[in-house]
């Protein structure tokens, strides 16, 4: 469905804004979505985000600022998240013991399994967006989001 036809604008849309708006509407499609997927596993967005980077790390302990750094959403406060992860035994939090004011966090077994779990539904749901286009489209698209976005 043609953006128009989901906004009905008044007036005719300047390319630019168009394309924000087309932008912008996708993500938040996608964004529902993945929302309706994680409900059921009580996470949020930015909680799988942490989880997947620290599974990443294949065992080894990250800081906050390392994960701050890899997370989509930048804004997110990565201390609270943390803190909701460890509530639900997902991740442990321990003092760092070459420097004792930096706090390392590691991914838990029951935080993999739920990973484990959440894959294959997370994997159809990246699918299903990437079904009606090709893969040299897919790669075009990466790359044109890419050079809009810088």
């Amino acid at each position: 469905m043609r953006i128009e036809e989901i906004i009905k604008p008044t007036y005719p849309m300047a390319i630019e804004k168009k394309t924000l708006l087309n932008v912008m509407y996708t993500q938040n499609v996608i964004s529902e979505k993945f929302n309706e997927i994680l409900k059921p596993f009580d996470l949020s967005p930015e909680q799988f985000n942490v989880l997947r980077i620290l599974r990443g790390q294949k065992g080894n302990p990250v800081n906050m600022c390392t994960i701050q750094e890899r997370m989509i959403a930048k804004t997110s406060n990565t201390t609270r998240l943390v803190d909701k992860l460890l509530l639900k035994d997902l991740v442990i939090r321990e003092i760092c013991p070459e420097n004792r004011r930096k706090m390392e966090i590691t991914i838990t077994e029951k935080g993999l399994q739920l990973l484990s779990q959440l894959d294959p539904i997370v994997n159809e749901h990246e699918e299903t967006f990437a079904k009606n286009l090709s893969i040299s489209e897919l790669e075009l698209l990466n790359e044109l989001l890419e050079k809009f976005r810088n």
